[in-house]
């Protein structure tokens, strides 16, 4: 079978109701695949790595490592705003990542992710940045590492993620290489995983009441364990200031992390140790930051949250782990 790309939000899956980490397991298992190539960026805490491993997807890490080319991009912004050239091309650079950035403002779908339209805007984009900052430390690299990253995907089959922005370059280099069929439909994973996702984006006008009737209704799935769905309805209930009901959720949710994605035990720890501590309950919320800790992994604000939670006291006006 060809090789098929995926194209990859990164962090903005959390944000795409009809295209995001539950999605992507759904395409995987519609082409029959029990893996994928990950040809992405290197994100320890990027969502479909939870997805997959939650959905028993195997995943073969094939990007090389191109921190040094970051860290040169970065010196290089640096460098460049000291001359009045230098500010004029990082101008010009700006214009061309406005049009991408207008494009990724709003929720994507799968349709929209691979249609010519977005794989123009991207050779536009790259096309505008290597004008204004030249091909080199100004992309990134960015074609010898697309050349680096076709080349390890030369000759596979079955699927791989890759970043949105590297598709059409990809697409370019891998002349086996297919999109997802366009026909293809989000399914009841995809449902649930957004509803998790927008639980966790807390907004002045949400109706708090239908959200948690909304998560109450569920009872979860491998991707989205009711633990997780437990979690964010204690956290509005936690912004709310019902502590009694968060922490029921919580030590419900804490109760049944033994199989479950990995970002979310320290998160449930996390915020079971605030609320603990809102309770005036000090022991207790220290176990809880601490288990947090000892955890092999944590997403990096659970482990900040943790971190506060043992130095001092959490107060409910304080910030909760997202």
């Amino acid at each position: 079978m060809p090789l098929t790309l995926l194209p990859d939000l990164g962090d903005l899956l959390r944000l795409s109701p009809q295209y995001n980490a539950a999605t992507l397991t759904e395409l995987v298992r519609g082409l029959k695949l029990s893996s994928v190539l990950w040809a992405s960026g290197p994100d320890p805490e990027h969502p479909a790595r939870d997805a997959f491993g939650a959905d028993r997807l195997s995943v073969q890490e094939v990007s090389p490592d191109w921190a040094w080319a970051e860290a040169e991009y970065s010196q290089l912004l640096e460098f460049l705003p000291q001359y009045p050239q230098g500010k004029a091309r990082l101008k010009q650079a700006a214009a061309a990542e406005a049009e991408l950035a207008e494009l990724l403002s709003t929720p994507m779908t799968l349709e929209r992710a691979i249609s010519p339209d977005t794989l123009d805007l991207i050779r536009r984009y790259h096309a505008a940045l290597a004008a204004a900052l030249d091909e080199g430390p100004g992309t990134r690299h960015q074609v010898r590492r697309l050349d680096e990253l076709a080349e390890r995907l030369q000759g596979q089959s079955g699927a791989a993620l890759v970043a949105l922005d590297d598709l059409a370059g990809l697409l370019e280099r891998l002349p086996g290489a297919a999109l997802p069929d366009v026909a293809f439909q989000p399914g009841e994973a995809s449902r649930l995983r957004a509803l998790a996702d927008r639980a966790g984006q807390l907004r002045d006008d949400d109706d708090l009441s239908a959200l948690i009737e909304a998560l109450a209704r569920e009872t979860g799935d491998p991707i989205t364990p009711q633990a997780e769905l437990d979690y964010h309805a204690a956290g509005i209930y936690l912004a709310t200031g019902d502590l009694a009901s968060a922490r029921s959720l919580l030590e419900r949710a804490a109760h049944a992390l033994s199989d479950h994605p990995r970002s979310l035990p320290g998160l449930v720890l996390a915020r079971l140790g605030q609320v603990r501590d809102a309770q005036g309950e000090r022991d207790l919320a220290r176990r809880s930051y601490q288990a947090a800790l000892a955890l092999n992994f944590a997403p990096e604000v659970a482990r900040e949250a943790a971190k506060r939670g043992m130095d001092a006291p959490f107060l409910l006006e304080g910030l909760a782990p997202e």
